[in-house]
């Protein structure tokens, strides 16, 4: 249940609509599926690094975006194995539509890890978030326009476990094999 100083964005049986999506869309062998109930979305999977290498949960596209303008960051309630994870949203953006034009798509990102065993609360700021296109930072658009996280055009969240950090560079927390990830809620910050 969040605080007096939290909105809940999703939490138990709210996360129905989600779905998983993984390395198989660029030729890759994991697989994995999810469901949601009272408890929050379940998600049970098999991560093969050769050819992909990565896991992932997205909500729906939120149409209208999701306005969270008020807010200053998310809280994650998970339980992840001890493994790093990054979240990762995307936002409709106020240059003309460009970030839509981006092959990939561009996501805000921030990679987090979680405890080894029982529940983590994550908590990451806006202004945590990097921008990225399929697992690379990026610095500006082309012509030389500033890239912006806008908060009150948020049109999707996901959460990954892969290879790549948020940085481009390995993940040190990345782990093949069997997966299980529980994601009980998110709530907007104050």
């Amino acid at each position: 249940m969040p605080s007096a100083d939290q909105f809940s964005v999703v939490e138990g049986a709210g996360f129905s609509g989600w779905h998983a999506l993984n390395d198989t869309i660029m030729g890759g062998r994991s697989s994995g599926a999810c469901h949601a109930d009272s408890q929050g979305l379940h998600f049970d999977g098999l991560l093969v690094e050769e050819g992909g290498g990565f896991i992932s949960v997205r909500s729906p596209l939120f149409s209208p975006p999701l306005d969270l303008s008020g807010y200053t960051g998310l809280q994650l309630v998970l339980s992840g194995e001890g493994r790093r994870f990054k979240l990762a949203l995307a936002c409709a953006d106020g240059v003309a539509g460009l970030t839509e034009l981006i092959p990939g798509g561009l996501r805000w990102v921030h990679e987090f890890a979680t405890e080894a065993a029982g529940l983590s609360l994550v908590q990451i700021g806006f202004d945590q978030l990097t921008p990225s296109v399929r697992a690379k930072p990026i610095q500006g658009l082309p012509l030389g326009l500033p890239l912006r996280f806008d908060p009150s055009r948020i049109t999707r969240l996901q959460l990954l476990h892969s290879k790549f950090g948020d940085d481009g560079g390995l993940n040190p927390g990345f782990r093949a094999g069997p997966v299980h990830l529980q994601l009980h809620a998110i709530h907007a910050i104050a």
